[in-house]
């Protein structure tokens, strides 16, 4: 049964989400990003979870680096955040010319060379600067989206968000029972398949390596990859300095095709997250700290899978991104 108090905080939370995107309509996208990074920044400097348990994972992610560093991130991070929802507000109502003035694309040919009227294409992200333009960049440039997604805790906010990536004929595949054949359909009728595989979520998974600790990872897209013989695309969103939002896309990997589903599955897990690590170490600032990504923890005698190609060293410094 759920508490008075906890309906209250939803209720309000709900409220307040349908007011900011209400009202983001006169509203110009430099100021609803400005407005987001100002209240995060200010909510930071309040004691929480989240606070602490991003700072703690920057530190297991970047033991070598000085705390000062450490904690220029933290509150870069929390700008990025805030952003983020100021951009979410505004592509709730942007009309495609808009989102597709401020994106830049990079590599766009390796997702839509793999797409044919018979075949999709599965693409590969994490929570890497705002993964919702991706999808909605992709949408208004006529790519066909059908996302997976967990269900929102609260009904209706788990109908906003629908909505959001739904807005140029993109779908929604909820986590779960019907899930993977709702995917498969969209991908054998030629559609792009999104799917988030960096959060440490109740689905069936491996643990891979990731900044050099044992990590469970979903492995539901390497799956559909390896049974449908699909190519895999990464793809990540960076926001640039001039504010737009670009769209970088990896050349595809070829699922292996062995006799151990499990092993082959696992390892290509490992080959997707290793990309990702790339992406998050490149800009550590546009990625989700606070998220309890090692929560789970191998036990003895579970195995954990690594990228042979690019193994990630723990500890190493980022090759670059912007901490302010």
């Amino acid at each position: 049964m759920t508490s008075p108090l906890r309906t209250v905080r939803d209720d309000l939370g709900y409220l307040g989400i349908r007011a900011l995107l209400g009202g983001s309509r006169a509203v110009p996208l430099a100021a609803l990003r400005a407005v987001g990074r100002g209240t995060a920044r200010a909510a930071l400097a309040f004691p929480g979870r989240d606070r602490g348990r991003a700072r703690q994972h920057i530190a297991m992610a970047f033991p070598n680096r000085p705390e000062a560093w450490r904690q220029a991130l933290l509150g870069a991070c929390a700008g990025h955040l805030g952003a983020v929802l100021g951009e979410v507000a505004w592509l709730w109502s942007a009309p495609p010319a808009a989102i597709l003035a401020r994106t830049e694309f990079v590599g766009l040919e390796h997702l839509t060379g793999a797409l044919d009227a018979e075949r999709g294409a599965l693409l590969v992200t994490g929570h890497c600067g705002n993964w919702e333009w991706l999808n909605l960049g992709l949408g208004a440039s006529d790519v066909p989206m059908t996302v997976a997604a967990r269900q929102v805790y609260d009904p209706r906010l788990d109908e906003v968000a629908r909505r959001l990536r739904g807005r140029f004929g993109g779908e929604t595949a909820l986590r779960g029972k019907g899930a993977g054949a709702k995917l498969l359909h969209a991908l054998r009728h030629g559609r792009v398949i999104g799917l988030l595989i960096d959060q440490d979520i109740e689905a069936p998974g491996a643990f891979v390596e990731f900044f050099g600790r044992p990590a469970w990872t979903p492995t539901g897209a390497a799956l559909l990859a390896v049974r449908s013989q699909c190519p895999v695309v990464t793809g990540f969103a960076v926001r640039g300095l001039d504010g737009t939002m670009r769209l970088e896309f990896d050349p595809p990997v070829a699922p292996p095709a062995g006799e151990d589903l499990d092993a082959d599955v696992a390892r290509l897990t490992a080959a997707l997250t290793a990309r990702i690590e790339r992406q998050v170490r490149t800009h550590p600032e546009q990625w989700v700290w606070m998220h309890k990504r090692w929560r789970h923890q191998p036990g003895e005698g579970e195995t954990v899978w690594r990228d042979a190609s690019s193994a990630p060293v723990a500890g190493t410094s980022p090759a670059g991104g912007r901490l302010g």
